[in-house]
């Protein structure tokens, strides 16, 4: 609020003398390339080139513009080899985003930048005077700027950010970057660090930008921090976070590599688990691997992984995220995803945009996901991109067995008052799923399961096959209680910006009240 009265001026004093390295920097996860020219950028399946919409178009969506102000190619694939796009880019930015651009200069991506800029100077390139200059410059910005009012990955962002420009530099005012970053992580990291690993906002994808915060940490004290300093006594809360985070990252993965859907979530935004899995290795970092069988409570995120022969089902039992926090949240609540022999079958839809549109809302709602939906509501309220009104809790959780059994309330606002209990039954050869809702809805009640892109449904007298593209048939449903299933069109968000037709299997609940599908393969 202040900031609407009061407008600090940047500080553009002389920098700082760069800090000496103490230990070798361990080469970071790469990301995918995003500079295809010496302009031209592509973020988020869309490409734009500097020379036609500037550096803050307001006709390019919010979230590629801030990937502008990234610079995350300066640590991407192959980027030795467009060293001199990025001179001339990191010029260019300097000179024409002078302090206060609304965008190039938000806290959020200027912490991003520093960390990537500081990224690239560790990696072993030659900083020239005038980005020492702007460094500082953005550093005292940012220590200024703190977004304390956003909380969550924001702030965990903030205060990485801060450390790296304390550890760059030296100096009475780098300390005090690095104190003030320091502080906010001894802070933050019990809060956003769950006891079972989970970062706290319950998203598979921000969980994993965390543990990459958490490693890249890690790193760069060991590179530039001496052993009796304030940075260096972090190092083993952070290491034993890194253990917990990954083996949580491994339990939420689908044996192709991929993240689990659950809130915001979606492949290609940070670095790849398997180059995460790399990273933690180089950096020493350890943890148990995922059960191979078994039923797993990740308690008190509140997922269940389970695992039997060769398929593995990951079931959303959880919070929908801090209630002081939920702007990553979907009204996904008792909704599952499963793979069978490696690959995919039954999915959430995932995520492909941020801002406030009709195709935000959609894949924030119920009906993306694979769970129960009375009428036209959400099990929590989801709306305005990132808000939430009521929101569904898990009010009863079970496991017995290769069963488990868990209810909401976030129907409980209806007309009578209605609780969606939900039971799931790992089969040697299959899956039951049964639900319940009760007392029986007033509105018509329907449960969804989507399939994953490149799957299709056939109806095979009073069942439903399951085929892949060649016709080979992976599995048989049949529908034990509910009314006549139907298939419906979708569209899956592969990652952000890209959308592929899928299908959905439809059941409507016998009665409103109960619906018991079986999945044999």
């Amino acid at each position: 609020m202040r900031f609407a009265v009061v407008h600090p001026q940047a500080d553009n004093r002389a920098p700082p003398a760069v800090r000496a390295a103490a230990r070798d920097w361990i080469h970071p996860p790469e990301r995918e390339a995003s500079l295809v020219g010496p302009t031209r950028w592509r973020f988020l399946s869309e490409e734009h080139d500097l020379e036609d919409i500037g550096w803050d178009a307001p006709d390019v969506a919010l979230l590629w513009r801030y990937n502008q102000h990234y610079f995350d190619d300066l640590n991407a694939k192959g980027a030795a080899a467009r060293c001199e796009w990025h001179r001339a880019l990191l010029n260019r930015w300097r000179d024409e985003n002078p302090p206060g651009r609304v965008t190039a200069w938000a806290p959020y991506p200027t912490s991003l930048r520093i960390v990537n800029w500081v990224k690239w100077f560790v990696g072993g390139q030659s900083p020239d005077p005038a980005w020492m200059q702007s460094l500082a410059t953005q550093a005292r910005w940012l220590a200024r700027r703190i977004e304390w009012h956003l909380l969550g990955n924001h702030l965990f962002a903030n205060a990485k950010a801060l450390v790296f420009a304390g550890l760059w530099f030296q100096g009475t005012e780098a300390e005090q970057w690095l104190t003030a970053g320091l502080a906010i992580l001894e802070r933050e990291l019990p809060e956003q660090i769950l006891a079972d690993g989970g970062q706290f906002e319950r998203s598979p994808m921000y969980h994993a930008l965390a543990l990459e915060d958490v490693l890249d940490l890690i790193n760069l004290i060991q590179s530039r921090s001496v052993s009796d300093t304030t940075a260096n006594r972090l190092l083993p809360v952070l290491r034993r976070n890194a253990g917990t985070m990954l083996r949580w990252l491994r339990c939420m993965l689908h044996p192709g590599g991929t993240l689990a859907r659950f809130n915001d979530s979606a492949d290609g935004i940070g670095p790849a688990p398997i180059a995460i899995e790399t990273y933690a290795a180089a950096l020493g970092v350890t943890a148990e691997a995922a059960p191979s069988q078994g039923v797993t409570l990740l308690e008190p995120s509140g997922y269940v992984r389970m695992a039997r022969a060769d398929t593995i089902a990951l079931l959303d039992t959880a919070p929908i995220g801090p209630d002081y926090l939920p702007g990553h949240a979907h009204a996904d609540t008792l909704s599952f995803e499963l793979a069978l022999g490696g690959r995919e079958l039954i999915v959430n839809r995932g995520t492909s945009v941020y801002g406030t549109g009709e195709r935000r809302q959609i894949e924030r709602g119920t009906s993306a996901h694979s769970t129960v939906q009375i009428g036209c509501h959400d099990s929590s309220e989801v709306w305005a991109g990132f808000r939430v009104g009521r929101r569904a809790r898990v009010t009863r959780q079970t496991i017995d067995g290769w069963s488990v059994e868990a209810s909401h309330d976030g129907y409980v606002h209806l007309r009578g008052c209605p609780i969606h209990r939900r039971r799931w039954s790992l089969e040697e050869d299959g899956m039951l799923v049964d639900d319940t809702v009760d007392p029986a809805s007033i509105e018509e009640a329907v449960v969804r399961f989507h399939l994953a892109p490149g799957l299709g449904l056939q109806v095979d007298g009073s069942c439903w096959r399951v085929e892949d593209c060649t016709g080979a048939v992976l599995a048989s449903i049949s529908i034990e209680a509910g009314g006549t299933g139907s298939r419906e069109q979708w569209l899956h968000a592969e990652r952000f910006g890209l959308l592929v037709a899928a299908e959905t299997l439809v059941v409507p609940l016998e009665a409103n009240r109960r619906a018991r599908v079986r999945w044999r393969w």
